[in-house]
């Protein structure tokens, strides 16, 4: 009996925890279960759109799409192994094995298509298509993809694809970005990543426990990516590239009135395919180059400005009424300031500052700046757009930097000396500046007075973004200051002994200033800046060569761009 007792009370323990286990599975996670089996039925096959276009000022694609083939395999209706991955292997030139081992890690679940193979060619993808009539399970899909046309032109303006990282995905993960999507890197191609990006699409299957196709449940077509226009003229960048020649550099073309960015060239550049086809010896490669080809050197190069900066103390002595037209100071190579001597770069003479402009006469700016003041240069410095970033619309864009007696009392440094405000006087000592900078402050000469803030953002699926450029600021330089400055600016080219004499002759009034500045113990680097035709111009531009020595160097590139220009109207 007490036997008989036992096996009751444990029947009807057992037959209570069967009750509760049901009542836990239906009632209490009834829901969410029947939710994971709808997951576990359904099956969704993805179509890509195409990417947004990136077209130049004229609605030529810099930036487009192309069409790559996939190769794709049905698990479930998979037969005759053997013969297929033979032929398949012969008709793209893979080893068999290698093939076979693809196939087989590429699928987890039976009923849905599976990619063996991707970036086909076109008559491999011909061939396999002919390959359908007998195998059935297998079929050829066409993808767009990114395509750059003109390979390396504006490769730095337009930036490359790439899989998405951690740090991007932690941030645009509640934007819809997914593991393993593609995101732009750097350029237009990262800064408007959300407008280009296209909206994924797809077909959604309903399959049974074994994974069989039961029925087509919907489908959702692919949204294609919005196009950008830019302000870039692709006739321009490519004269622009052309020119620098693979040589380490940067030349910016800007409209001076309104900041529109014409050409933005970086050298040397790269093929953004390369991070498309995960082509990994030359994307190391890239990176490994001590030629630094991934460095936007027009927006994130870094460097002492050298007699460019002259403009500035020019600025900053007129307008302080330091010096006027009629001041003249004599040259005779050098300058003592304390116990250091500091040099010119020739023996000039009387100099004024039209004529001192024009010669590049570092001893007249080495008295004119210490005559202005290292703060009364460092806040023109900023008022002419240095030390703080120009504001172009495309990331990565660097501050530069402007010394400052008030930066050094709050420091560690030493105290201000004379010697450093003739150091500062001529662009040199701690000053670094953007090339991008240069051509923004020059542009003020140009336009007679504004401070343009420079963009290459044109439109954006057909609307325009004009209205959201940040107007020119008005720096309220006197009449006076400007017409001196330009017309030294003129001096420079069109006087026998101008230091941009060379320009003289591309048949078209050019204004600008030419610089050299030391980066010791490498070669100096070459400037050129200045704008064009000189009574009405249309063009503000820089050419700067990193350790390309005199700034004669960089007007020769500054000629051979401005006659192509002109030849081509």
């Amino acid at each position: 009996m007490g036997r008989v007792k036992i096996t009751i009370w444990f029947l009807t323990a057992a037959f209570l925890l069967i009750v509760s286990g049901l009542f836990n599975l239906e009632i209490i996670q009834g829901r969410s279960l029947r939710g994971l089996g709808d997951k576990n039925c359904i099956r969704l096959i993805s179509q890509r759109g195409s990417r947004g276009r990136i077209l130049d000022c004229n609605g030529l694609v810099i930036a487009g799409n192309k069409v790559s083939y996939d190769l794709m395999l049905t698990p479930q209706d998979y037969r005759q192994q053997d013969e297929l991955v033979s032929k398949v292997s012969r008709i793209l030139g893979k080893d068999p094995k290698e093939l076979d081992s693809v196939i087989r890690r590429s699928y987890s679940f039976s009923s849905m298509p599976v990619v063996i193979a991707s970036n086909l060619k076109l008559r491999e993808a011909v061939a396999l298509g002919q390959l359908r009539i007998d195998y059935p399970y297998i079929t050829v899909q066409a993808n767009p993809v990114r395509d750059y046309p003109n390979n390396k032109l504006a490769s730095h303006l337009l930036g490359y694809l790439g899989e998405i990282d951690r740090w991007r995905l932690t941030k645009l993960e509640d934007y819809g970005y997914k593991t393993k999507d593609l995101v732009g890197f750097g350029g237009i191609e990262e800064k408007y990543d959300y407008y280009l990006r296209d909206e994924e699409g797809g077909i959604s299957f309903q399959v049974d426990h074994r994974g069989r196709l039961v029925r087509t449940l919907g489908f959702k077509p692919p949204v294609n990516g919005k196009d950008i226009e830019l302000t870039i003229d692709i006739r321009v960048q490519r004269i622009v590239e052309d020119a620098l020649g693979g040589r380490r550099g940067a030349v910016v073309i800007m409209n001076p009135y309104s900041g529109e960015i014409i050409a933005l060239a970086s050298s040397p550049g790269f093929n953004p395919e390369a991070f498309l086809n995960k082509e990994s010896n030359t994307v190391s490669r890239l990176f490994r180059d001590p030629a630094s080809p991934l460095i936007n050197r027009a927006i994130s190069g870094l460097y002492p400005a050298g007699s460019v900066f002259k403009l500035v103390v020019a600025s900053a002595a007129l307008e302080g009424k330091k010096i006027n037209q009629h001041s003249s100071f004599l040259c005779q190579g050098s300058l003592r300031v304390g116990r250091q001597e500091f040099k010119c770069w020739g023996t000039h003479g009387a100099q004024d500052i039209i004529a001192a402009m024009a010669h590049s006469c570092n001893v007249f700016f080495y008295k004119a700046g210490l005559l202005a003041g290292p703060l009364s240069i460092h806040d023109y410095a900023l008022k002419l757009g240095f030390s703080h970033p120009a504001g172009l619309d495309i990331p990565y864009e660097k501050q530069g930097f402007i010394p400052s007696p008030l930066l050094k009392k709050i420091s560690a440094f030493k105290n201000w000396f004379d010697g450093d405000t003739a150091n500062l006087s001529i662009g040199q000592g701690e000053v670094l500046v953007t090339p991008l900078q240069v051509v923004r402050m020059m542009a003020a000469f140009a336009n007679n007075g504004y401070l343009v803030t420079p963009y290459v953002t044109k439109s954006i699926d057909g609307k325009n973004l004009s209205r959201y450029h940040k107007k020119p600021e008005r720096l309220n330089l006197k009449p006076e200051t400007l017409s001196l400055i330009r017309e030294g600016l003129r001096s420079a080219v069109s006087a026998p002994g101008g230091t941009a004499n060379v320009l003289s002759s591309v048949g078209v009034s050019v204004a600008g200033k030419t610089g050299t500045a030391q980066a010791p113990p490498k070669q100096s680097h070459a400037w050129f800046s200045g704008f064009f035709p000189y009574k009405e111009p249309k063009f503000v531009m820089v050419v700067f060569l990193e350790n390309g020595g005199p700034g004669y160097n960089s007007c020769v590139i500054a000629k051979q761009i401005i006659e192509a220009m002109k030849a081509q109207g």
